[in-house]
Formats: structure tokens, C-alpha cells, sequence
């Protein structure tokens, strides 16, 4: 894990960072053998992110999940021959034990709401990579699985359980801890899983949780085996899930080199990527840059360039800014949307995308960008896009207004030259599906057939202003003398709400009437967590979080509210 120190006059900060390499690693173990790669946890109880904490039996922090995300990049693009994930443990019969305990009762509320967050988004990626990528992943759960853990495995294809009489799964903490499952638990065992109702009530209320044939039974995992057979049982069936895979075999991957990043008190500075703070103002200004050149068409020329090819550099960098804001800038509570740069550069590149989006290395930026774009989704965050003069929201970087609550474009009818326009390309519908499962375009518009027409039509086109008011795709179009004081006005407006109502304003509007796994997992974690972790009965000074391995109990108000 890095850490980077910033020495202001007036202060000192550390921030988290979430940049790593597997030289790095002192969690994970990540190996590979054929199309097989298996990541095995063996958490360091010595080496929590913060002090104040033992990560003992495998429970984890926000490092131990950064090495994860960085292990699963490294398959993804390092790794092509992969083809099947195994994640297990290294450690005699533990699994994981889930999220620290002891760290979440030292936690601020809003680290401990980020921090689920981020492992949401993980296992997301998981899920993602398996219905993308042609990546399945088995947990091969050698050891108790509890809470968080379990969470883990549920974000796999399958569950496999060792049947040595004692471990179990589990989802412990309402009996225990006085919360929610924060990563998905009790979403993914009903929607996923699809285990009974009812054994799911027994299940997440039980602190000792289900093992062996009853597991399997409820549907808690797939396979129970017995310690002799566990691990040619788990090889078999990773061999088995690989053979059904589209991935290459004989290819050579793309290595991730470290992002070229400045870190200042004014903001980070990537090359394509620009983050620029007003404290004063409570706000950060990210904009984003098409490419400086022309890019390669070529698949050759594409694998040639590697790490360096625009698309994949870019979502990579916004990736990280992403990430850096949401954990170390809580209080810049509205980010700005900006683009700019050569449009034709960058709808070339979206043509390169669609033309070659089969090709493994394709697929997978394609994939990081999909993902990236999906952290903004649900980023608790006010997104205002602003285009403008010099903008470059086009194809693929228009997503970012679209992922936008508002969008302000201004209007210049009588200036052809410096007037900003949009263009549409293939890659806005279909290509970048928001965690609704559905292009933010078709999402804009709630599916309707006849809207959706008129912008396709509209594909390839310059859209000045008015026509982009008028097909929907911009919230705002003041001209040049309204342009300074609408926007200062609408950001002044936006930072006097109160951030509380906001957040959960902005995650209601956001995905519209449809639901999917992944918008009730993040519902319930910015609805239900929110509330039941400042609740005293989890985090008041005699709460369940509060008194864990105190030995003393936890002292409840009985009032249901």
C-alpha cells in the first residue's frame, strides 16, 4: 500500500492511495499455473492500513481489498492465458472472516460507508469480469467463511465448501454486530443464490452459520468435499470452467506500468486526467482529455501500445481520481465534468473500440472503462458536466454528461467556430451499461422507443445547443452574457443543501424504475447503512460494533422505529 505525505504549511495529511503492484503484496498471494490463477489470502494481522488493529484470521481492511482489485487488473490485461480465478486461503481452516471488526468500530461513519463501497465495487468486478470476460471464478472456501468472506465468495461463480465437520458459512452480522452484511450478503443470497426466504432468515441470524450438507441444501454454496478430495475437486472443476472460456491461449498481456500522477495541494495531475480543488467552494473540477495524437488501429499496433493506448490510460487515471476523492476529499461534495481536446481523435478511437471489441485486449479496456464510468454512478457525489467552449463530449466521453446529474451546455448561435457540440458514436448505446444494466442513454429516457430513435439518428452529427436541448441530452443551454452567473448560481445552490439529503436524492434519481442486483446492493448501502451505522445500538458507547470482544453486551433500545 502507498501512502503519500502532503506538507502544507498549515497541515500535514496522509491519503490513502490505490496504487500497488503484486512486488507489493502483503496480503495476497497471486500464482498461476496454466489457465488456472489462484489467489490465495494471507492477510498480514501485523499490517492494517490504520493502527489501532490486528487483521487477525483473515479479516480484512481497505488494503487488503486495494490488493485485491490490483490482482484481479493484473489477470485481466497481464494475464490473457487465464481463463479461471480460484480464490481461497492460505491459512488451515479459516477462509476469511470478513471486514475487521475492530477496524469498523474505529472508523469514522463515512470510512466505513466508503469502505464498503469500494468492496462492493470489487466483487462487482468480479461478477462483471465473469459475464464479460470469459473469466469464472470458484471460491474454494477451505475454512470458516464468515461475513465479509462469505461476501467474497458470493461475488464468485461458484461456492465450493470444505466438509471437514467444521467450517461454515455465515453472515454474522445482525446477530453479532448489531448491522447489515455491507458488501452485498443479503442481496446476492436472494437474488443470486436464490436460497428460501426463510433459511435465509435462519441463516443471517445465526452467528455460527450453516455448514456441510444443509449448506449445500439451502443453496448457501455448490459443492461440499471432504478435505481429502478439496483440492483436486477445486483444480478439476477450475480446469472445467476454463475449458468453456473464449479467452487466448498463446498471448502475450499487456503490462500495467505505474500511472504517471503528480500529487498536490492544488489537485492530481495525471496526462489525461486534471483534478483541481476549491476547498473554499467545496468542489473538484475533473477533466478529462481526448487524446494528443492519432491513436492505433491496428490490433497489432493496439497490443504494441499497450497500457499507453488513450482509452485504456485514460480510464485508468480517472479510475484512480475517482478513488483518491471519494476516500481523501469527503467534503468536496460537487464534482465538475470537463472535457476537452481533439474530437475526431477521440471518435476514431471509439471506432477502433467497436470495430475490434472481440479482440480479448479490447474487450478488457472496453470493460475498464465500463466500470470506471460505473464508479461514478454511484459516487455520493453532486456530478454537474459543463461544455463549453474547448469541450470534447463525444462517443465515448460523453458518457461522462450523461452519467451526470445536470448538464449545462453553452449556447453560442451566432459563433460556428468556438461553439461547443456533441457527437454521439456506436459506443453510447449499449457498449457502457450503467449498474442498471442499461445504456445511460436508454436509462436518460426510461426506455422509450421513439426518444431513443431520434438520437440514434442523430449519430455522427455535429449537435449544436438547441438541437441538443431539444433531443434531451443537456439539462441547461444559457448563452455567453448567462452563462458565468447560471453556473455560479447553480453550484452556489447545490453546496448549501445539506450533503445527507443530497446523497440519497441523487442514488434515488439516478437509475430510474428498473432494479438490478447490483442498484439494490448499493440502495441498501446508502439507505439501510447510512442509518444503522450511526444508530446506537451498533455505535453507541454500549452498541453491539462498540462492546465486540469487550465482553461485555450490548445494551439495545427495544423501541422499533
Amino acid at each position: 500500500m502507498v501512502q503519500v505525505a502532503l506538507k502544507a504549511e498549515s497541515e500535514s495529511k496522509q491519503i490513502i492511495d490505490y496504487e500497488t503492484h503484486p512486488d507489493r503484496y502483503v496480503h495476497w498471494r497471486l500464482s498461476f499455473e496454466g489457465p488456472v490463477a489462484k489467489l490465495a489470502m494471507d492477510v498480514n494481522e501485523d499490517r492494517g492500513l490504520k493502527p489501532g488493529y490486528k487483521l487477525k484470521l483473515n479479516s480484512y481492511d481497505l488494503g487488503v481489498d486495494i490488493e485485491l482489485y490490483d490482482a484481479l487488473q493484473r489477470i485481466r490485461f497481464e494475464h490473457p492465458e487465464v481463463r479461471s480465478v480460484v480464490i481461497t486461503s492460505a491459512k488451515d481452516r479459516i477462509f476469511c472472516s470478513g471486514a475487521n471488526i475492530f477496524m469498523l468500530g474505529l472508523s469514522s461513519h463515512a470510512w466505513k460507508v466508503n469502505f464498503c463501497k469500494f468492496t462492493n465495487e470489487t466483487r462487482n468486478g468480479i461478477e462483471d469480469s465473469s459475464k464479460y470476460s470469459g473469466l469464472k471464478f470458484i471460491a474454494a472456501c477451505n475454512g470458516t467463511t464468515a461475513g465479509g468472506g462469505y461476501e467474497l465468495a458470493l461475488a464468485c461463480d461458484e461456492i465450493i465448501l470444505i466438509d471437514d465437520r467444521s467450517s461454515a458459512v455465515s453472515l454474522p452480522e445482525v446477530p453479532l454486530l448489531g448491522v447489515l452484511p455491507g458488501t452485498g450478503g443479503l442481496t446476492r443470497v436472494t437474488d443470486k443464490r436464490k436460497v428460501r426466504r426463510d433459511h435465509a432468515d435462519i441463516f443471517c441470524t445465526t452467528v455460527e452459520g450453516v455448514r456441510g450438507t444443509r449448506a449445500k441444501e439451502w443453496r448457501l454454496v455448490d459443492d461440499v468435499v471432504k478435505p481429502a478430495q478439496f483440492q483436486d475437486h477445486v483444480k478439476r472443476r477450475a480446469l472445467e470452467l476454463a475449458a468453456q472460456s473464449d479467452r487466448p491461449q498463446n498471448t502475450k498481456g499487456v503490462a500495467l506500468a505505474p500511472l504517471k500522477r503528480t500529487i498536490d495541494q492544488a489537485g492530481y495531475h495525471y496526462e489525461f486526467v486534471d483534478v483541481q480543488f476549491d476547498r473554499a467552494s467545496r468542489r473538484a473540477t475533473l477533466t478529462v482529455s481526448a487524446p494528443d495524437k492519432a491513436q492505433p488501429q491496428d490490433v497489432n499496433d493496439i497490443l504494441a501500445a499497450g497500457a499507453s493506448w488513450w482509452p485504456l490510460q485514460m480510464a485508468r487515471e480517472l479510475d484512480n481520481a475517482i478513488l483518491m476523492l471519494r476516500t481523501n476529499e469527503l467534503e468536496l461534495g460537487t464534482w465538475i465534468l470537463q472535457t476537452r481536446g481533439n474530437a475526431d481523435l477521440a471518435l476514431a478511437v471509439d471506432a477502433t473500440l467497436a470495430r475490434h471489441q472481440d479482440n480479448w485486449f479490447v474487450r478488457e479496456v472496453i470493460g475498464m472503462l465500463r466500470r470506471t464510468l460505473a464508479r461514478l454512478d454511484v459516487s455520493s457525489r453532486t456530478l454537474f458536466a459543463l461544455v463549453h467552449k474547448g469541450s470534447c463530449f463525444v462517443g465515448t466521453l460523453f458518457e461522462l454528461a450523461l452519467a451526470a446529474d445536470r448538464s449545462y451546455m453553452l449556447a453560442l448561435p451566432d459563433d460556428a467556430v468556438d461553439a461547443p457540440v456533441i457527437q454521439l458514436s456506436q459506443m453510447n448505446f449499449g457498449a457502457f451499461p450503467a449498474v442498471n444494466h442499461l445504456a445511460r442513454i436508454e436509462s436518460r429516457f426510461y426506455g422509450e422507443p421513439d426518444a431513443i430513435a431520434k438520437i440514434q439518428a442523430a449519430v455522427g452529427r455535429k449537435l449544436h445547443a438547441n438541437e441538443a436541448l431539444e433531443l434531451g441530452l443537456v439539462t441547461v443551454t444559457p448563452d455567453e452574457l448567462d452563462w458565468d452567473d447560471e453556473i455560479r448560481i447553480a453550484l452556489e445552490e447545490r453546496g448549501s443543501l445539506s450533503p445527507d439529503a443530497l446523497t440519497g436524492m441523487e442514488a434515488n434519481l439516478r437509475f430510474g424504475v428498473g432494479e438490478t442486483m447490483e442498484t439494490r446492493i448499493f440502495g441498501r448501502l446508502s439507505a439501510w447503512q447510512n442509518w444503522i451505522f450511526v444508530r446506537p445500538n451498533a455505535v453507541g458507547e454500549a452498541g453491539a460494533l462498540k462492546v465486540f470482544g469487550s465482553g461485555n453486551k450490548a445494551k439495545f433500545n427495544w423501541e422499533r422505529v
